[in-house]
């Protein structure tokens, strides 16, 4: 996670000792969480002060600006997308601080491992099924493929995943493919052996030639080419922990991020509802 002046982490009453214990947590919380990073080419982290990134694209416009004399010029507008930025707050005990630079080994930071699942869920729902206040398109919303039935019997998945891996291959899409499944359908695999004891995780995995991956904030699942190229997370700062306020008991912090995501190859990924 990086570390920006504007977090003011500097003013917090936190030492050293226990800001390596608090930024330690969060990136062990929220590592396994980031399901939609693990499917997405990384465009970067151009820092705060970010506001967009290009689409390389741009729209003409009539012409140049009223009262210029009617010549041969031409104009266009350069297209961009916007960065969306959020803030998850989470408390810290200040005791719970102290005992740290006491050298307390098992620090409690219920409040940090909530805001984490948040934080992943934000940055996860927006890459799967959009979020239209910030401009961006999800994968599922992109996809142009007709959707094929996922159910709750698992036994069923190698069937309905190839059959959405032969869907992508016929579209062009190359290889290796994921699958990306909410937190239910990726228990239901895990539980589950098929006939003779083989796990269907490894099944799946054979048959897709990548991995699956436990996605919370997805509704359903996906199965998307690991090819690159298709689908970008854009990051302007990276997830990091910046201080609020504090008062007797409590210290208040909150995990920020800027980002925005696009999808550059709609048929690169088929839905599973």
């Amino acid at each position: 996670m990086t570390v920006q002046d504007h977090l003011l982490r500097d003013k917090a009453p936190i030492p050293v000792t226990a800001w390596k214990a608090i930024d330690d947590e969060a990136r062990e919380r929220l590592t396994p969480l980031l399901a939609g990073r693990r499917l997405a080419d990384w465009g970067g982290a151009a820092g705060w002060e970010t506001s967009s990134v290009s689409l390389g694209r741009s729209t003409r416009l009539g012409g140049p600006p009223p009262g210029v004399a009617a010549g041969r010029a031409t104009a266009r507008l350069r297209r961009v997308q916007p960065l969306a930025e959020f803030r998850v707050p989470f408390t810290v005990s200040r005791d719970e601080i102290d005992d740290l630079e006491r050298g307390a080994q098992d620090p409690e930071f219920d409040d940090l491992a909530r805001a984490a699942r948040e934080a992943a869920e934000i940055e996860n729902r927006a890459m799967f099924h959009g979020w239209p206040d910030a401009l961006i398109e999800g994968v599922v919303e992109s996809s142009p493929h007709p959707a094929l039935p996922l159910g709750e019997q698992a036994d069923h998945y190698p069937g309905i995943v190839a059959r959405a891996v032969d869907r992508l291959r016929c579209s062009g899409i190359e290889g290796p493919f994921a699958l990306a499944i909410g937190p239910q359908g990726f228990t239901r695999i895990a539980e589950t052996a098929e006939h003779g004891g083989y796990p269907l995780f490894d099944h799946l995995t054979r048959i897709l030639g990548g991995q699956i991956l436990r996605a919370p904030g997805l509704d359903g699942a996906l199965v998307v080419s690991q090819r690159g190229g298709d689908f970008v997370l854009d990051v302007g700062q990276d997830i990091a922990i910046g201080y609020s306020d504090h008062d007797a008991g409590e210290v208040h912090l909150y995990l920020e991020e800027s980002f925005t995501f696009r999808v550059t190859e709609p048929d690169a990924a088929v839905v599973l509802r």
